[in-house]
């Protein structure tokens, strides 16, 4: 069973903005290996944060931890609290397919489903029912255009998603998870399997969604972070080590370990 613990010291303030998401010395282990090591910091609403850091540092960890996707796995054990817009999200009344509704999440891998992509895009929407068929094509619409795909694929809808290019899949992806609404979008390398030219479209596409949810994203690659980031937070061997706006973390860095990975003089 987690047990919940007061925080060893203050949560990290990196604004005086509102806050989405809160963490509290969150410690996570597999099979009694630590992941995470007692992080506390908060992710600022409609804001783009970034999680930098070498691989195995506990990056995805944290990410997969954000909207519950460890749940299903006995060998991870817990301690600490997250919380989005103040409630703790292992609390009792937390359904988890809501939550995860409410905090969706892109892998590195595009996953469309095998259907056509409008059917892609009114998957989640299908499932929770009530709309008609009207409202449906509304919000499928609307999905497409937020992630900056419709234009390309307005006359073939019916068509396989799987006849898309890498960069298309991975925008009607995130089509498909915009359309039920989330207020937290969780983004796993989005960019790291596609070429520059798709790679700047879901840059563009980033930056256009923070004015409406908070956005996490994983990235090894620090000129996409400094890109599109607001603030950054850079994890080693599971622990928080530096987490600030981003163009202080990159520009003047507060601990030498943060300039030592950001230069490349650590792997």
């Amino acid at each position: 069973m987690p047990v919940s613990r007061r925080p060893a010291g203050p949560i990290i303030d990196v604004s005086p903005e509102a806050s989405s998401l809160e963490i509290e010395n969150l410690t996570l282990a597999y099979a009694g290996k630590p992941a995470l090591r007692e992080l506390t910091l908060r992710i600022p609403r409609q804001r783009v944060t970034a999680f930098i850091g070498p691989s195995g540092c506990g990056k995805s960890t944290l990410l997969r931890a954000l909207n519950r996707l460890h749940d299903l796995n006995e060998a991870v054990s817990w301690r600490g609290s997250i919380r989005l817009e103040g409630q703790d999200i292992h609390a009792p009344e937390v359904a988890v397919d809501e939550l995860r509704r409410r905090v969706g999440m892109v892998f590195q891998a595009p996953n469309p489903f095998p259907m056509s992509i409008y059917e892609n895009v009114a998957f989640g929407l299908r499932l929770r029912g009530g709309l008609s068929r009207r409202r449906l094509d509304d919000i499928v619409e609307w999905a497409l255009n937020a992630a900056a795909l419709w234009d390309e694929v307005k006359d073939r809808l019916r068509a396989s998603a799987w006849s898309l290019s890498g960069g298309q899949q991975q925008r009607l992806v995130i089509a498909r998870t915009l359309a039920v609404r989330p207020e937290v979008l969780l983004l796993d390398e989005p960019a790291s399997a596609l070429d520059p030219i798709s790679t700047l479209k879901i840059e563009e596409l980033i930056r256009s969604l923070k004015s409406q949810l908070t956005l996490v994203l994983v990235t090894h690659n620090m000129q996409q972070a400094a890109r599109v980031s607001d603030y950054t937070a850079f994890l080693h061997e599971g622990e928080l080590v530096e987490y600030g706006p981003t163009d202080d973390v990159f520009t003047n860095p507060r601990l030498a370990r943060t300039e030592n990975y950001i230069t490349g003089r650590m792997a």
